[in-house]
């Protein structure tokens, strides 16, 4: 059972992810990817008679929604029942430069001086942070055709420009998010 509590090297991990791509195009003709399943649970719910939601959602996105409700599942399962009860292990490097942004206790996950609710309460520009990038992915997902791991996964492997310009995208506002927006916040 360790094996299920540990990380997986990249070099496992990696090609069983890029080879769901092709046997779900292979076996049911279909893409991986997220972003739509919010259109289906809206047209499920019959929200307003809106045309957009005006579809057959159970034929057209009701294996999707099971694959997220599996996903959840399996993120629930793996990161409760076979979670690894070690601290998350971080390099001298990443932890200097963590300190240097005032975060000193690393027994969890993720930094608590960020990610709990009194964190949020102290810090008002961390609301307008969550708020304004919420937005923005949720803009950004619907005007781009897809989220991240649709592009990145689906329609990389399919070798779609407007993917390859969408994920360069998403690394640029990761490395501005990094380096330029996040330490003045924090």
């Amino acid at each position: 059972m360790e094996f299920l509590t540990q990380p997986w090297p990249w070099y496992i991990a990696g090609p069983i992810i890029g080879l769901m791509v092709p046997i779900m195009l292979l076996i049911s003709g279909r893409q991986f990817g997220f972003s739509e399943n919010l259109r289906h649970i809206c047209a499920s719910c019959n929200v307003a008679n809106v045309d957009f939601f005006n579809y057959d959602w159970k034929a057209k996105g009701a294996w999707n929604l099971m694959f997220s409700i599996g996903v959840i599942l399996g993120g629930f399962i793996g990161g409760v029942l076979f979670a690894n009860p070690n601290a998350v292990e971080l390099s001298a490097g990443a932890i200097d430069k963590l300190q240097g942004f005032g975060l000193t206790n690393f027994d969890g996950f993720v930094p608590v001086e960020l990610f709990t609710w009194g964190a949020l309460q102290s810090n008002p520009g961390l609301w307008a942070v969550l708020g304004v990038g919420g937005f923005l992915v949720g803009f950004g997902t619907r005007y781009a055709g897809g989220c991240t791991s649709g592009h990145a996964i689906s329609g990389l492997s399919n070798l779609q420009l407007a993917s390859l310009i969408a994920v360069i995208g998403f690394f640029i506002g990761g490395l501005l998010m990094t380096y330029l927006i996040l330490p003045n916040i924090i």
